[in-house]
């Protein structure tokens, strides 16, 4: 008995280890040959600061309200390891989610993270896309009030829509430390290069010229 209570304590430690940051923290990482040291970059995480000469304010970090005068009428405001020294190697960030009325943060992505987001001012319509599992893309949606918590699962689509009248913002909480955003939009007709026209009507099943007016908007707005 007392064997299988410490295999079970053993199995319940190795997956609370197992909780910070398992996956890669880039988007790729190209093997160098033994005699390319010199060339080589530091990866899934980043170098560390001696102990000694620690602070607080490394793990400090004010964030104003963004600026939601654009295009989509929201601003997304993060909090990574490349914001806040003091998250390297404990998997976790967060984000400041501001909206304006009818303000939307564009169905994206996060490669690396799930994602927690509560809602601290306004009403939102929230929701997140399953992948083709049987074939069929399942959308789950949501409205959230002040006070309401909602997850989207690790590398779904999702977005975030403010259906009130007045200002809106969110707290995002992220698994990982450097978690990484695709928008859809902008990664699909804003990339550069651009993707062909003709692959992307195909894709679509529109006109080029419909693919042509959309990356337009977008390469401009990415370059």
């Amino acid at each position: 008995m007392k064997a299988t209570y410490l295999l079970v304590a053993f199995l319940a430690l190795a997956s609370f280890a197992s909780a910070y940051d398992p996956s890669p923290l880039q988007d790729f990482c190209v093997a160098l040959p033994d005699n390319g040291i010199k060339d080589a970059v530091f990866v899934n995480g980043k170098f560390c600061k001696d102990p000694k000469v620690v602070l607080a304010e490394d793990f400090f970090k004010h964030v104003d309200p963004g600026n939601v005068v654009n295009k989509l009428g929201s601003k997304v405001t993060p909090v990574t390891v490349n914001e806040l020294a003091g998250l390297n190697t404990l998997g976790i960030s967060l984000a400041r989610i501001d909206f304006g009325p009818k303000g939307l943060n564009p169905p994206h992505t996060h490669p690396r993270a799930t994602e927690i987001l509560i809602v601290i001012e306004g009403t939102l319509l929230v929701g997140f896309v399953t992948s083709n599992q049987n074939n069929t893309n399942r959308l789950f949606t949501k409205v959230l009030n002040k006070g309401d918590v909602f997850v989207f699962p690790i590398g779904l689509i999702h977005f975030q829509s403010n259906i009130g009248y007045g200002n809106a913002f969110a707290i995002a909480g992220l698994s990982s430390q450097n978690p990484g955003v695709i928008t859809i939009a902008n990664a699909v007709f804003g990339s550069t290069p651009p993707i062909s026209p003709e692959i992307l009507a195909k894709a679509f099943q529109v006109d080029n010229n419909v693919i042509n007016y959309l990356q337009k908007q977008f390469w401009y707005d990415n370059n």
